[in-house]
């Protein structure tokens, strides 16, 4: 049996190639957005016949506000509407991990008890203590959600919070923990470090001269033109989208305009790079905010605003700034 592609609002797919499709399709958006929210179409529309006086956190608001009413538009114009819903619900599945990495791990785990207290702990002995009251295995998502729970009602579970907070600082502190828990994001903590010595290596005489190479656990192998780094999956992105600070709300937007020293003067990095920002000037905090609620397509519809082409140039710009930043 033969299937046919279509698309809603009696659109077709020669409309996506060409000014007179782009229009109509526009004009579907505008309409579709009125339907849903009247005001916030008033606020495009207004935005639109006087683009120039929209700046600044006013305009990052709007787009951040239209990126779930746009991503709902694609959903239904391409008949996705199950897919982008079950993308949402794995975001809402996941969000406990960074709510408790940042105001239990980070905030209250990792400063109750420091590096060295945590050293004194038994950490098979914690967990051994904790999984009965987890309800099952200790993963970092169910340790999360029971976790988030109990400091809904902090009295009543004060003493599973204290065995939970050890354990975290175990987990956090301690090679032991950190092993246990390397392939996870919910008991890595920011830390310090050292541009010069990023990338561990090791010193080798060969015939006289000293080589310097990867440690063995650290190289990959390329065969042909791929790329060695696999990458991350889902919770590691919004593990990275989460550890912004979504500074355009202060707007500062670093990433995008730069770091600047209380001069005016754009920072350098150790390495005498200016920190001057995104070349594409895209608008990396409000995509991570977007992210973060779960609004995927959203959030490339705000990367394709400054950079239509971000398939191509996102590894390679964005890791290339991220070096010189640190």
């Amino acid at each position: 049996m033969s299937t046919s592609l279509s698309l809603a609002f009696d659109l077709r797919f020669e409309d996506l190639y060409g000014r007179d499709g782009l229009v109509r399709l526009d004009g579907c958006f505008v309409d579709f957005l009125k339907r849903r929210n009247v005001e916030l179409h008033n606020r495009l529309m207004t935005a639109r016949a006087a683009p120039d006086r929209l700046v600044g956190k006013e305009e990052s608001d709007l787009i951040v506000e239209l990126a779930p009413e746009l991503e709902d538009f694609i959903a239904a114009l391409f008949g996705i509407v199950r897919e982008v819903d079950a993308l949402r619900s794995r975001h809402d599945a996941l969000a406990p991990l960074y709510t408790v990495k940042r105001l239990f791990v980070q905030r209250r785990a990792a400063k109750k008890y420091g590096p060295d207290q945590a050293a004194t702990f038994d950490g098979e002995a914690l967990r051994e203590q904790l999984e009965p009251l987890l309800g099952g295995e200790l993963t970092e998502l169910r340790f999360a959600q029971r976790v988030d729970a109990w400091m809904k009602a902090e009295a009543e579970h004060a003493a599973a919070l204290d065995l939970a907070a050890r354990y975290a600082a175990w987990a956090t502190h301690t090679p032991q923990g950190r092993c246990r828990h390397k392939g996870g994001v919910l008991f890595k903590v920011p830390h310090k470090v050292d541009p010069h010595h990023l990338i561990p290596v090791e010193t080798e005489v060969v015939d006289g001269v000293a080589m310097l190479k990867l440690p063995l656990q650290h190289r990959r192998a390329r065969d042909g033109f791929g790329l060695t780094d696999p990458g991350t999956d889902l919770t590691g992105a919004l593990d990275h989208a989460n550890y912004c600070i979504w500074c355009h709300n202060q707007g500062k937007d670093s990433c995008s305009k730069g770091l600047k020293e209380k001069s005016g003067e754009f920072k350098k990095s150790a390495f005498g790079v200016v920190l001057a920002g995104c070349p594409l000037d895209e608008k990396i905090s409000e995509m991570n905010l977007v992210e973060v609620g779960g609004h995927t397509i959203g959030a490339l519809a705000i990367v394709v605003v400054d950079n239509p082409m971000c398939a191509a140039t996102g590894h390679r710009i964005c890791n290339d700034c991220m070096k010189a930043c640190f």
